[in-house]
Parts: structure tokens; sequence; C-alpha cells
């Protein structure tokens, strides 16, 4: 059975304007570099839905869709954050990476795809529960994630987040809800200067410092994440896919290299395939260098679809 390959042209038309590392050719970046190393091959390609007001609400409350949704300009760009603007067409390319992971999980759990991967964006682990920041705007994987708990019926969803910076928007929605085992490891002492308050019974928050390296990373997750992995025994496991470690990107200083995120996905392949029959489902955070994030991401989706 082949992997589910998740994405759109809308998320593509979301643009924050020129100079903006979170730009619409990090998607293409990711896509040609899947497409040269043959690894589209081994994927079914599908278009992601847009999110319905009752997926987002899951996550988010109804007052941040509604005023997301007016606050969309007809021309030009209008700022969310400092660092984050909407455009005409963001809102769209918003539903759509929330729509992703909505339907990547269904497509999991109904043994439709072993595993799927969502090339979408905008990214979604800053997005609170009341409020877009970080590049963005509603939380795909926490809608995701509620899906496969509130309507899929699943009672342990496992959220891995190796983006650099700390998934304090994830952290935000599933804070009370013991239902999600959230382990993130992330650079300490850049945006958004969060995750050490956030350790508790069912969050494992790994705070490295800059230039850590190789070596910590894999240690971290090795006596942090797998045991309170094992423990968990998660029906599903999610992935927030971030790629700003790396070495040659700007917005981090981890100095991670692509052999660190096939490492890591092999981990949780490894945890995935013990307890819920390798059920995995991946969705694009960060990453801004782009011959890196599409080198890393190949890394990445080459054991996640079991093509290595």
């Amino acid at each position: 059975m082949l992997s589910a390959y998740i994405t759109h042209p809308d998320c593509a038309r979301h643009d924050m304007g020129a100079g903006h590392p979170e730009c619409p050719e990090r998607l293409s970046a990711i896509h040609d570099r899947l497409l040269m190393a043959g690894l589209l091959d081994y994927m079914v390609p599908h278009e992601a839905p847009l999110a319905t007001p009752a997926q987002l609400a899951r996550a988010h409350t109804m007052s941040h869709v509604r005023e997301l949704i007016a606050q969309a300009p007809t021309q030009g760009h209008r700022f969310v954050d400092p660092d984050t603007l909407m455009n005409p067409h963001t809102v769209q390319a918003a539903l759509r990476a929330a729509g992703a992971a909505v339907l990547a999980v269904e497509l999991v759990l109904a043994g439709k795809a072993p595993t799927a991967f969502c090339n979408v964006r905008p990214p979604g682990h800053h997005a609170t529960r009341d409020a877009a920041m970080g590049f963005c705007f509603f939380n795909n994987v926490a809608v995701g994630i509620r899906h496969a708990l509130d309507v899929q019926g699943l009672d342990r969803v496992a959220l891995i987040d190796f983006d650099v910076h700390h998934g304090n928007g994830s952290a935000d929605i599933f804070r009370d809800d013991d239902r999600v085992l959230m382990c993130s490891i992330f650079e300490n002492g850049i945006y958004p200067y969060s995750g050490a308050e956030d350790n508790g019974s069912h969050m494992v928050n790994v705070g490295l410092p800059p230039r850590s390296g190789s070596a910590a990373f894999r240690a971290a997750v090795e006596k942090r994440w797998m045991p309170a992995l094992e423990n968990f025994a998660p029906q599903l496991v999610f992935i927030s896919a971030g790629f700003d470690g790396h070495r040659e990107d700007d917005m981090g200083n981890l100095g991670l290299v692509e052999k660190d995120y096939a490492w890591v996905t092999r981990q949780i392949m490894d945890v995935a395939q013990r307890h819920c029959q390798g059920r995995v489902v991946s969705c694009l955070e960060g990453g801004y260098a782009p011959s890196a994030l599409g080198r890393s991401a190949a890394a990445h989706v080459k054991v996640l679809i079991g093509a290595e």
C-alpha cells in the first residue's frame, strides 16, 4: 500500500511579501526534491480539502476563526503580528493546510494509506486556541489530532515536534488534554521563548542550547522521548516536521543535518510499528533554507514511507 502525499496549489498562493522566509517556494523545494529522488513514485497524491468550521472549532475558538476570516484583505497585505501577514489568498491556504491534516487522519485510520505527508503551508504549530502568530494561522496538527480523537474515536495520539522553535500553540491547545502526549525538541532562547513551563505528565519538552548538534539531539530523543512514548502506547502518531534546525538554516542554530531527520523519523516509525500499526501523519512546519529544506524533507519522507 502506498503512502499519501497531500498538498494543494492554493497553499502556494499565500504570500507574505518579498524576502519573507515563509515563502511559496518552500513547497516546490520539497516537491522537486521528492520528485528527483523518486519518492513520489511510492506515494498517492491527494488534494487537500478545505477544513470546515466544525473541524477548526475542535482546536480553536470560533471567535478566532471568524476574526481571522474577517481580517483577510482584498488586496495587498495585512499584519497579524510583526512577522506574520495575510494576503487575499491566506485564508484559503490556511484552510487547505488544516484540511490536509484531517484528510490524512481519515486516509490512515481507514487503512487507505499507511502514512501521510502533508506538504502544505502556512505552518501551524505557533497558532494558539485564539491567536495567529509566528507565520501560523490555524494549528494544522491540532485540528487533525482533535479530528482523530473526537470524530474517529481514538483515545491516545502522540504529537512529535522537532521544529527548532517550540510549538507553543500546540502546547496551549493540548495542555489540559491528557489524550495527547506532546514530545518536542527545540532551541532555547529563541522565538517564541517558551517551552520550559510546559513540562508535565503528558508533555515532554526538551530545550537544547545553541550549537548542540547531532549527538545532543539524538541523546534527548533516546532518553526523554522514547520512554514516554513507550509508556503512552499511542494509537496514532502526528509529526510537526520542522527542518529549520538544519545547520544551513539561519532561523535557528542547532546544527542538525539530513541524517538527523532520517534518524529521528526512524525512531518514530519504530514506536509507531510497535503500538499503532505504523500509522503516522507528518505535517510540514518550519524550514527556510530551500536546498536544506528539500534535502531534509526528502530524508524524512524516505523513512516515513519505507523507501530506504
